[in-house]
């Protein structure tokens, strides 16, 4: 009996002794993995505490180190602000780095930064730097996205015809796109060759429906523009080309009389679209200007255009959407029924209505600073007028058309997150149901609770 009871005993203090030494190699091992690695899930709607795809994909595409800086008197609470966002951006970029600095304290640095007032970052890419005043997301990474583009990115919109404006604010104005354009690092301006030839450092040529036909000189302008690789987007209505049908014919395409409509009533009725001439897309062609468009857009007032099967200038063209099946180009006035009539030159549908062509320029051309030479059609200018520009995805459709054209196309625009779970929005009957369980029914719940136990201490 001695023997086995000093055999368990001893077999009892090896375990608990391994016990022990495990446990230890455990907490050590776990304490390891967390100081070299870190994993957190984002559960908020639209995962908004997480950086939005669209940055970490423009994080992969900066290939230097990304320095910013925060200025302010105050830490406490701004600089838990601070590390909450920037560390997003550092779990992604190894060479992100950041510090907040008091401009008070370091007045060198803070005049070499050019900050004159407190809140400021600087946030510095490639020897470039900018100054923003918002800590937010769309803040850094839109200062970043103009960072990584450098050189010119210049848009001028063709003027003094009646096209669409990027100063004009109203709904036939191009405005609210022009600001958007501005804010990812584009400078938009117009022009009218009368003046004199296009600014040097024009990156993309707008044509946005002109109202009056262009002069022999002007096209000649735009054909030399086009010759010395320039890139176009042409935006064309229903109707007369002012002019601009030798350009048509320079590039390859037909433009199809007369006007989409579609006369699909149940799918009009989803989308609460009142008029047949207003057509949805859908559907996209895979291309880089579509990539990550999965949700509808609207183009009211459109027409077709294609890309002639003979042409041979060195462009490769493909659509980028079209009009859907039971739709059909309408030549004829537009009345209270629409009917497709082949015998009066319908042409059944789909309709194509946005085209994307693009050619390799050769070795020797020094006139611009990139390898191919891309030009989209559109047959509709309604579409990125201000009055449409916020329906669906034609903003971000717009967008990464002239990601496209700038040869920019990898660079993807940073979404805002909107944050549905902030806010609890109840009707009147859930307000009915929780006012009265919270006045009446829980304190008739607890009034009774205590009734009961004095009741049942009573009879003891």
């Amino acid at each position: 009996m001695t023997t086995t009871g000093t055999r368990q005993r001893l077999l009892l203090g090896i375990q608990k002794w391994l016990f022990t030494v495990l446990l230890l190699l455990l907490i050590g091992m776990l304490a390891w993995l967390s100081h070299n690695y870190r994993w957190q899930a984002d559960w908020t709607a639209n995962k908004r505490n997480s950086l939005s795809q669209g940055s970490i994909e423009l994080l992969q595409t900066l290939d230097g180190e990304v320095q910013v800086r925060v200025y302010t008197r105050e830490h406490g609470q701004l600089a838990l602000a601070v590390d909450e966002i920037l560390k997003r951006y550092q779990r992604e970029k190894d060479d992100f780095h950041y510090r907040i600095v008091n401009p008070d304290l370091d007045i060198e640095q803070a005049q070499s930064d050019r900050i004159d007032r407190y809140g400021q970052i600087v946030v510095y890419y490639r020897g470039q730097r900018e100054i923003i005043s918002n800590l937010s997301e769309q803040a850094i990474s839109g200062a970043l996205l103009r960072l990584s583009r450098g050189g010119s990115k210049h848009i001028v919109f063709l003027g003094g015809h009646g096209e669409r404006d990027p100063q004009q604010q109203d709904n036939r104005g191009v405005s609210k796109l022009a600001a958007q354009l501005t804010a990812k690092g584009f400078t938009v301006s117009s022009h009218n060759l009368l003046t004199g030839p296009l600014p040097e450092d024009t990156r993309v040529l707008v044509i946005a429906a002109p109202q009056k036909p262009l002069l022999d000189g002007e096209r000649e302008q735009i054909q030399q523009y086009l010759d010395n690789g320039g890139n176009l987007l042409w935006l064309a209505d229903p109707g007369e080309l002012a002019g601009l049908a030798p350009l048509a014919e320079a590039l390859g395409i037909r433009f199809l009389p007369g006007m989409v409509v579609d006369n699909n009533i149940s799918l009009r009725q989803t989308l609460r679209i009142e008029h047949p001439a207003i057509i949805p897309v859908l559907e996209y062609y895979p291309h880089p200007i579509t990539r990550n468009i999965n949700y509808n857009s609207l183009f009211p007032i459109a027409r077709g255009v294609e890309i002639k099967d003979d042409h041979d200038a060195g462009w490769q063209g493909s659509v980028l959407w079209r009009s859907f099946e039971r739709s059909w180009s309408e030549t004829a006035p537009l009345g209270e029924e629409i009917v497709f009539s082949s015998e009066d030159g319908d042409i059944a549908g789909p309709v194509p209505l946005a085209v994307a062509l693009e050619k390799i320029l050769a070795g020797d051309n020094d006139q611009m600073d990139k390898a191919s030479q891309r030009v989209v059609v559109v047959g509709d200018s309604n579409f990125i007028a201000n009055g449409t520009i916020g329906v669906g995805a034609n903003l971000d459709l717009a967008s990464h058309v002239f990601d496209w054209l700038a040869g920019d196309d990898d660079l993807i625009a940073v979404d805002i997150k909107n944050a549905p779970d902030l806010q609890l929005r109840l009707d009147d009957l859930d307000v009915l149901l929780i006012g009265t369980g919270f006045l009446i029914v829980l304190p008739l719940a607890l009034v009774s609770t205590g009734a009961f136990i004095w009741y049942r201490r009573r009879r003891r």
